[in-house]
């Protein structure tokens, strides 16, 4: 190894450069991206296909140096799958998605290259050592800070949603997704593209593109016993169209003995056979799904291939793997390259597409939002005939969906179960057997797979990518799509440009459902809320009446980067509220509803409608006995935590609105305190925190078969009984 005399400044930071490489004098003295073109001209361009070899070892050495240089991270994964990326590169392609979080350092090698992270100032190879896994730096797994990169990557099974989403939004673009053949064992990715293309069968313009290497995080991944046409089969019975698979075993020279090789073992000569493959195979693919057909691309190469360790043991490193290991040592000196070769791959990177990707691909700006002009909102009479809160939503959703063509809402259960069939009406469930009776036909605005992940998937996505939209579910189901929607709301809390707040709408709370028992009496799902409301960006919503979901929804559509879900039953329940009450709600938290003078008095802090019901009589026993109360509606919880129990001021759309001591004394200030909720008693934290009285909580304990949401709340002891117990005990 040499170290090369005339090192361009980015390089600064790299270890080892390599000597002259074969044929570099032929294919290597001029970029093979024009400088007056976005792209390679064609993928069987000798000199293209060169350039494509040295720019998947280039991200390969950065991946592996990185890492070692924290002797943390996961360089194995994308190690497979860096040639495929490199073609992507050169063939003009940026709007790159992963469903795999753990090839983040691969991902931020791509944007290095292309000179994306300048913007967060880094600007050397020393640079991006020095800020890997490092707080404001590069997190282990991607996020929504980073320049270039479309979308955070957590969980798996999560990454083709945005895919489509961009696709959706964007039919002039091509969206490739990875996805590992760990993660593909998880059912949403299937389901979910299954689900997609069946209502939106025009839109095909996002690829999968299959990382097959054979191994999952600690073991053989369980696909990994495929041969190759079980593989395609699988993928054919799951829709796809056109499959294109590229197999480095054939062009293997090397003699490895597994069915999954390592192309940088090859010769020369071969591996350029095998790279020339893959760029002809990806262009292939990705001129098929912007041509219509729903296309895969399957790269089956040994995970790890040119990096330090092989198969599972590539997939992560640990204390002690370092860049003075000698095995890393190696592995960084057989991928070195030469100073002019660095410079070369750069040229390309940047050329790509028009420009680094933090410039050009489609989330770096902000999608233009239709106007809705002025909301068709319903105040109806306080005491008045009594209203269905979520067909009341129904009505104003609507109305966003006729003003706005790229809104939908997403339901497993379906919106007439939902009370807000109403949006059916109007704006259609999306399916290809047009059907008036069930107001369903190819151009709707209604998404409805009988999967949770996707509801939130596609909802989450759409939002993130800039979109306005709506996830609504029985609030007992919603947990299968939540921890999309919580990887959304943390990207969203972190990014560098404005996006419409990701709203739901959860109905069929558990005192509704008496006679289906346990399995759909599942407030507990309110804990997650709960925990998600000191991250500073997410707003649960506790609306008391048709007239407060209104409000609530109305606040809801004009913020950005924000988590918002709205809990509301879908009985006909009494009007006590009037708009004005839940907008000011909205700033101070909570808004009282009934006041009763006495000798003491109980102040119930409530969160719900239907629990208002035993509240109102107790308030009313406790009258009779001269004891005054307080019934206050908790609209916002998160209003009523103190500045620092959050990371409010963390947030990119940073909302420090908090009610005051002054404000919380004259609000829930009394002889003693009561919270009562029909779900997680978590939701009344902030309450509980900062009250000084005499308190105590009613909350949901487990679910069981009754006949009505009264019969439920007797058996969480939520009964007006109860709390005139407690009150008197607690006020003496």
């Amino acid at each position: 190894m040499t170290v090369a005399s005339a090192i361009p400044a980015f390089c600064q930071g790299i270890q080892y450069f390599g000597e002259d490489l074969p044929y570099f004098d032929q294919y290597g003295k001029e970029a093979a991206i024009a400088s007056d073109q976005k792209a390679i001209s064609a993928p069987k361009d000798k000199a293209a296909v060169y350039q494509t070899l040295l720019a998947a070892d280039a991200l390969r050495y950065l991946t592996l140096q990185v890492t070692a240089s924290k002797a943390s991270g996961h360089p194995g994964g994308f190690a497979s799958i860096a040639d495929a990326i490199a073609s992507l590169v050169m063939l003009g392609y940026k709007n790159i998605i992963t469903e795999v979080g753990h090839h983040a350092p691969g991902f931020y090698s791509n944007m290095f290259l292309d000179r994306s992270l300048e913007d967060m100032g880094i600007k050397t190879v020393q640079d991006m050592r020095d800020r890997f896994r490092e707080m404001h730096g590069l997190l282990g797994h991607l996020s929504g800070q980073i320049p270039g990169l479309l979308n955070p990557a957590g969980p798996l099974g999560q990454g083709q949603h945005f895919a489509m989403a961009g696709a959706k939004l964007h039919p002039d673009q091509l969206f490739p997704v990875t996805i590992g053949d760990g993660g593909i064992g998880e059912p949403y990715v299937m389901s979910s593209f299954g689900h997609f293309n069946t209502a939106y069968p025009q839109v095909t313009n996002f690829l999968p593109i299959l990382v097959w290497n054979g191994y999952s995080q600690e073991h053989h991944s369980m696909v990994s016993t495929k041969t190759n046409d079980e593989m395609i089969e699988y993928w054919a019975g799951n829709g796809f169209r056109e499959i294109i698979l590229v197999d480095a075993k054939v062009y293997d020279d090397s003699n490895q003995a597994s069915d999954y090789v390592d192309s940088t073992l090859f010769s020369f000569d071969k591996r350029l056979e095998f790279v020339q493959a893959v760029l002809e195979a990806t262009d292939k693919a990705a001129k098929s799904a912007m041509d219509g057909k729903l296309t895969v691309l399957i790269i089956k190469q040994l995970k790890g291939a040119g990096v330090h360790k092989r198969g599972a043991q590539a997939h992560n490193l640990y204390a002690g793997d370092t860049v003075e290991k000698d095995y890393i040592v190696k592995a960084l000196k057989d991928r070195a390259l030469p100073a002019e070769a660095w410079e070369l791959i750069r040229t390309n990177f940047v050329r790509s597409n028009g420009g680094p990707a933090a410039k050009t691909v489609v989330t770096e700006k902000e999608l233009p939002l239709s106007d809705l002009g002025e909301l068709p909102l319903t105040e109806y009479p306080v005491g008045g005939e009594k209203q269905v809160a979520t067909t009341a939503m129904g009505t104003v959703i609507a109305h966003v969906g006729k003003q706005d063509p790229n809104f939908i809402l997403t339901n497993a259960d379906g919106n007439a179960a939902s009370g807000i069939n109403n949006v059916n009406i109007a704006l259609k469930i999306v399916h290809p057997t047009p059907d008036e009776i069930y107001y369903q036909q190819p151009q709707g605005q209604v998404y409805e797979p009988l999967s949770e992940d996707a509801c939130a998937g596609l909802a989450a996505g759409l939002a993130l990518f800039g979109a306005r939209t709506l996830w609504c579910s029985y609030e007992s189901f919603a947990i299968n799509g939540l921890p999309i929607w919580q990887t959304v709301t943390q990207a969203m809390a972190e990014l560098r440009r404005t996006t419409p707040a990701t709203i739901t709408l959860f109905t069929a709370g558990a005192l509704e459902q008496g006679r289906n028992g346990w399995t759909h009496q599942r407030p507990e799902i309110e804990n997650y809320f709960a925990a998600m409301m000191r991250n500073g960006n997410v707003f649960p919503l506790f609306p008391c009446d048709a007239n407060s979901i209104q409000a609530c929804y109305e606040w809801a559509l004009t913020k950005k980067n924000k988590g918002i879900t709205i809990t509301a039953s879908k009985s006909p329940l009494t009007i006590r509220s009037t708009f004005e009450q839940t907008r000011q709600a909205l700033v101070d938290g909570a808004f009282v509803l009934e006041e009763n003078a006495g000798e003491k008095t109980v102040v119930f802090a409530v969160i719900g409608d239907m629990t208002l019901i035993p509240v109102y009589e107790a308030a009313a026993q406790l009258k009779a006995q001269g004891i005054g109360s307080k019934i206050v509606s908790v609209i916002s919880p998160r209003r009523l935590y103190r500045p620092s129990d959050t990371a409010w001021e963390t947030c990119s759309e940073k909302d420090g609105g908090f009610l005051d001591d002054a404000g919380f004394e004259t609000m829930f200030g009394g002889d003693a305190l009561i919270g009562v909720t029909g779900g997680s008693s978590a939701m009344l934290e902030p309450i509980m925190l900062r009250s000084n009285s005499k308190r105590d909580t009613f909350a949901w304990k487990r679910g069981d078969t009754a006949a009505s949401a009264t019969e439920v709340m007797e058996i969480n002891g939520i009964t007006a009984e109860n709390m005139v117990k407690r009150a008197t005990e607690l006020v003496g």
